[in-house]
């Protein structure tokens, strides 16, 4: 079986026929990544929630393995580092720790009473659609959405908002190969710079937002230092909108490719619950999980992975396992028992998925009640894929429509 680029744009158009075929013949299987290293990547449904909670598999590559195996690891530039105390790279009690000081902005009913403002928002960017006669889904839309209540929860200037995508886009591209890391450079330390100057202030002058919060949070006697702050500030705005993004642009054009469904959805949109979970199930946001290491030799699928290997398990792969969802390759709106896996399980499950959901519910129904006949603007072939590791989503979606 030939290795293809797992991260190249080529591949994103349609990896689902890579993964069942190694669903099928090799479910763990090693291969290359960007950069010249190695990874083990775990493809069943089963095998996948494994990998998620089992605590043989960790986050921390520093902390967490034996110093002859650190060395194997991907280079990462010096100035880079303070992003390593981010709590997706953390096992507990660390992760525990950091995630119980952010929590509890996320929680379904905090969430829940952003829906009138993510209302308002969405039905004024399709106000501005409609005075342009046209619209990119996701420049115009998808985008602004996400990035501009996350930076509103933070307390940033929504003016900078174009700015941390920017710098987010280039940072979640980034592969293990160290040119790409030197070319995402600048762009990181830029977003790194805008993060430290954000805590000074809010450290001289607090206000009423989630910066603040974390700035002044302690939790059991234990305050962030300034180092979890930043990472912490940094992967909330990361997270806080890219996964989103990719979830409405994701989801639209899987409806456009299936319009029966989206007729479906327009005609009762009651539906938008269960057709977000199907959404994220068909054509998720995030491909594979953030990496993990093996702390010890591990068999899993009667595959043995060797301490210290880099893993991956597959979410877009167990999302479409014969062997948990029935007609996995089918968009199915109103599918029933759908225990997908686009948000992760496990510790590590998404913090912002309740908020994702209700962002993308939003904006997926707003669209088909006020915009008629809409329609992809380019052939399907035409649409572009970013490239990265572990996100995945198209560069842009152009949109006709009726008002």
């Amino acid at each position: 079986m030939t290795n293809p680029n797992i991260a190249s744009p080529a591949f994103k158009r349609d990896p689902y026929p890579f993964y069942a075929r190694l669903r099928a013949e090799a479910p763990v299987c090693c291969i290359s990544v960007p950069g010249g290293h190695t990874a083990w990547l775990v493809t069943r449904y089963d095998d996948v929630v494994r990998v998620l909670k089992d605590d043989c598999f960790v986050k921390d590559r520093f902390k967490s393995l034996a110093p002859e195996h650190t060395t194997k690891l991907s280079w990462i530039p010096k100035a880079f580092m303070p992003l390593a105390h981010n709590m997706l790279d953390q096992d507990p009690p660390d992760h525990t720790r950091l995630r119980a000081l952010v929590h509890k902005a996320f929680t379904p009913r905090l969430v829940e009473a952003m829906r009138v403002r993510v209302e308002r928002l969405t039905n004024e960017m399709v106000d501005a659609a409609e005075r342009r006669g046209r619209m990119d889904l996701i420049g115009d839309y998808a985008l602004p959405l996400p990035a501009t209540i996350i930076a509103e929860m933070l307390g940033i200037d929504p003016r900078d908002r174009h700015k941390f995508h920017h710098w987010s886009s280039e940072f979640v591209s980034t592969d293990f190969s160290k040119w790409r890391m030197a070319l995402a450079f600048p762009s990181v330390l830029a977003f790194m710079r805008y993060v430290r100057k954000l805590i000074r202030r809010r450290r001289v002058k607090p206000g009423d937002d989630l910066a603040s919060a974390l700035v002044c949070a302690e939790e059991a006697g234990n305050q962030l230092s300034e180092d979890e702050l930043l990472a912490m500030i940094v992967l909330l705005l990361i997270a806080g909108h890219e996964t989103t993004v990719n979830l409405i642009g994701n989801g639209m054009l899987a409806l456009f490719s299936h319009p029966e469904q989206m007729e479906r959805l327009r005609s009762d949109p009651a539906l938008i619950k269960s057709a977000v979970e199907e959404l994220l199930r068909y054509d998720g946001p995030v491909e594979t999980s953030t990496e993990r290491f093996a702390r010890e030799d591990v068999t899993v699928a009667e595959a043995t992975i060797p301490a210290g290997a880099l893993v991956f398990a597959v979410l877009a792969s167990a999302n479409r396992d014969e062997r948990q969802f029935k007609n996995p390759d089918t968009l199915d709106l109103g599918r029933e028992n759908n225990n997908h896996l686009a948000f992760g399980f496990g510790a590590h499950y998404c913090l912002g998925a309740p908020l994702a959901r209700l962002e993308a519910q939003i904006a997926i129904n707003t669209l088909l009640r006020r915009c008629k006949n809409l329609r992809l603007a380019i052939p399907p072939e035409q649409v572009r894929w970013k490239r990265g590791m572990m996100l995945r989503g198209v560069t842009a979606l152009p949109v006709a429509f009726t008002k």
